[in-house]
């Protein structure tokens, strides 16, 4: 049978290692894997098909155990989210957001075990996705038969027709389907769209980045390097390795001592960009001065 596969997300060790000891002693649970912040949580959880996770609030890295519950919640097969605290003040908020369930550390045998016994519930409702070893190939000799590959020979000419086939219906299907010019987010358990002409700037952090508007900023999964790629022909210039902005919004480049230079953007709040020194050629030939 099938374990919970389980992650231990806590900047303690202490805490990680009690944790451990204790789920090891169940049959049902796997725990697979620790991490210490919400990034390397959300790096785990895109590999491996968690199934609990115990994790802690204050987190470091900027992102608190609320704010990543709040990313996972629109996710299909969302995993339990166990969450750990020294007090109660977030509890109201952690169920709000669909907590199994929420202990106050260090918690007793007798507590844990009804935790225990919420995940067994839990389980019973978790689709897990098969292993690959559990499919069968059809060309192996396995069970299964309901699925074949019918070979069909062709002669040049008909290799030539179906090719320019496949290119015309690929070419069509590029022309039916145009870039919409919105960038979406998680937020909250919702998906949101943010126009491109809405977008002030957006920073790198580690592996993720924070998109900029007037008013909010949004934690993405993107790369800046792939949010490059894609908005590059929407009038956004990477003006230093870790911030991508857009052009549209630049309100002024002011000159600072030691040949550097500061760009400033529009908004409620004047936000000021450092833009690196091999990169101001550039962008002043792109600005047309």
């Amino acid at each position: 049978m099938a374990k919970l596969k389980t992650l231990l997300l806590h900047p303690d060790p202490e805490v990680r290692t009690s944790l451990r000891h204790k789920l090891a002693e169940e049959s049902f649970l796997q725990v697979l894997g620790e991490a210490v912040t919400a990034f390397e949580a959300l790096e785990l959880l895109e590999h491996v098909k968690y199934g609990a996770v115990f994790l802690g609030l204050d987190l470091p890295d900027g992102v608190s155990g609320i704010e990543l519950a709040q990313m996972l919640k629109g996710r299909k097969d969302r995993p339990a989210l166990i969450f750990i605290s020294d007090n109660e003040s977030k509890a109201y908020a952690a169920f709000e957001l669909g907590a199994l369930d929420y202990l106050i550390w260090p918690a007793d045998d007798d507590r844990l075990d009804t935790t225990i016994d919420k995940l067994k519930d839990f389980k019973t409702r978790f689709r897990e996705v098969p292993e690959p070893s559990d499919w069968e190939d059809p060309g192996s000799g396995g069970e299964r038969t309901d699925e074949h590959t019918v070979r069909l020979p062709l002669n040049e000419d008909e290799q030539e027709d179906f090719l320019a086939a496949l290119k015309t219906a690929w070419d069509f299907s590029r022309a039916q389907n145009p870039e919409i010019e919105k960038l979406a987010v998680n937020q909250d358990g919702k998906t949101i769209l943010i126009p491109y002409t809405q977008i002030i700037f957006i920073e790198a952090y580690e592996d993720y980045s924070y998109v900029h508007t007037s008013g909010q900023k949004f934690l993405t999964s993107h790369r800046l390097k792939n949010l490059e790629d894609r908005l590059a022909p929407h009038r956004f210039f990477r003006v230093h390795r870790k911030f991508l902005v857009n052009l549209d919004m630049v309100t002024e480049i002011a000159s600072l001592p030691g040949s550097n230079f500061m760009l400033r953007t529009a908004g409620r709040t004047r936000i000021e960009l450092p833009i690196s020194r091999r990169r101001i050629a550039k962008l002043k030939q792109i600005l047309g001065f």
